[in-house]
């Protein structure tokens, strides 16, 4: 399985992204400090640059973000839109988003070493598309570990869910209560760029 492994401060930098949308909040770089002071960036370049960012923010490759690409293309609405909704509905996002994981990185190794149940079904993949009323939940043989342990009680880290997730305090398990819409992405892109990138 191909993984992106690049330093994410440095990388969140050459995107002009903020590590908190990673669900880092302590990295920083301080490296080429003056790095921000290049010439003024080509229109391929600009256009490079959100689909780079929308792939390493969801730790997605070329091949499986192009795919993704051609799906939103063929349903209706805006494809740009239709793109970052699809990308939102993963199940490693959506186990990020529920506060089961700090990362998304650390969400795609747990989904992958299969801790999550997708109504009462073991899923094992993190490309894996939630739908309307999908239950997701702790496997019962995982609940012991230290990791998921620490997630419930009194001193359980309080999530901000996005309004299409719901999570009861202290448990295990959410619900994906609608499908997410563009308001729902946390992060500027301009996704306008990546479809005018694909449609050359």
């Amino acid at each position: 399985m191909a993984r992106n492994m690049q330093p994410v401060a440095k990388r969140c930098k050459a995107l002009n992204l903020s590590p908190a949308v990673m669900g880092y909040s302590k990295k920083t770089t301080n490296r080429n400090p003056k790095g921000q002071m290049r010439r003024k960036q080509s229109e391929y370049a600009t256009q490079l640059t959100e689909k780079q960012k929308v792939k390493f923010v969801y730790g997605i490759m070329e091949k499986q973000f192009h795919s993704y690409y051609e799906k939103a293309s063929r349903m209706q609405g805006k494809t740009g839109e239709n793109l970052l909704t699809l990308i939102e509905r993963r199940l490693d996002n959506v186990v990020f988003r529920m506060g089961f994981a700090m990362t998304r990185r650390e969400a795609r190794q747990l989904v992958s070493h299969g801790h999550f149940t997708v109504n009462g079904q073991r899923v094992d993949i993190p490309s894996y598309l939630v739908k309307v009323g999908d239950v997701i939940e702790v496997r019962e043989k995982s609940r012991s570990s230290v990791k998921f342990k620490r997630l419930v009680g009194e001193d359980a880290v309080m999530v901000t869910l996005p309004k299409w997730l719901e999570r009861a305090k202290n448990t295990l398990q959410g619900k994906v209560v609608a499908l997410p819409v563009r308001e729902d992405i946390d992060f500027p892109v301009e996704e306008h760029l990546i479809v005018e990138l694909y449609s050359k």
